[in-house]
């Protein structure tokens, strides 16, 4: 199974950065339209989350000791507060939300995150975690012709007009509560895209037993 640990925002913060992308891009995300006329595959606003460690595909025991992992994981991280503020394009191609708030306390569960992953020899997450961000979706890249003289020749860039856009966009603030251990099911999803599946959450500073498996937070 492929497996990631990541923060989920509140409904009421996917509602309103929903809305912003409506507005500003004319992407309405709660509907997963996928492939749009843009080039852009967008993701669905129920997927949106914040990524803390991405460990690939572990096997059901890795995963368990993961799980077992998480409750010390959380409960040596106090609850604090995140916003989504901002946005930008890595590598001219995965479109971003930026995140706001207390981003050291991100940086702890990451660093917490990944030492659990050394733990049970999952893959290394070689991805740069400094700038906790939400994907909004990923340019498909151009098949053959000049690549410069096309990007000329085509309509304004999806990345640049979305980094105009939201570029003082500020959303609401939530109280991050727990950390979510989840599954990816690639192609199982809205649209053709990953379904998320939570195998556990573990409330931030209350060490217990954690939530048991269903939907990640949609």
């Amino acid at each position: 199974m492929r497996v990631f640990a990541a923060l989920w925002p509140t409904d009421e913060v996917r509602r309103h950065l929903a809305t912003a992308l409506v507005t500003a891009v004319g992407v309405d995300a709660e509907l997963a339209p996928g492939r749009a006329p843009d080039g852009v595959r967008w993701t669905p606003a129920e997927n949106w989350h914040v990524t803390l460690a991405f460990y690939g595909d572990v096997g059901e025991g890795p995963a368990e000791v993961l799980a077992e992992l998480m409750t010390g994981i959380a409960a040596d991280a106090a609850p604090f507060d995140l916003e989504l503020s901002g946005a930008g394009v890595f590598a001219h191609r995965t479109l971003w939300a930026g995140v706001g708030g207390d981003v050291e306390a991100v940086h702890g569960l990451v660093a917490g995150c990944r030492d659990a992953g050394d733990a049970v020899g999952a893959r290394q997450d070689d991805r740069v975690r400094s700038r906790p961000h939400v994907t909004l979706g990923r340019v498909a890249p151009r098949r053959g012709g000049n690549r410069r003289r096309d990007r000329a020749a085509a309509a304004p860039d999806p990345g640049d007009l979305l980094v105009h856009a939201l570029a003082v966009y500020r959303g609401p603030r939530w109280p991050v509560t727990e950390l979510v251990l989840a599954e990816s099911l690639p192609g199982e999803g809205r649209a053709g895209g990953p379904l998320y599946r939570a195998l556990g959450s573990w409330p931030l500073g209350a060490p217990g037993r954690a939530d048991g498996p269903g939907q990640a937070r949609p």
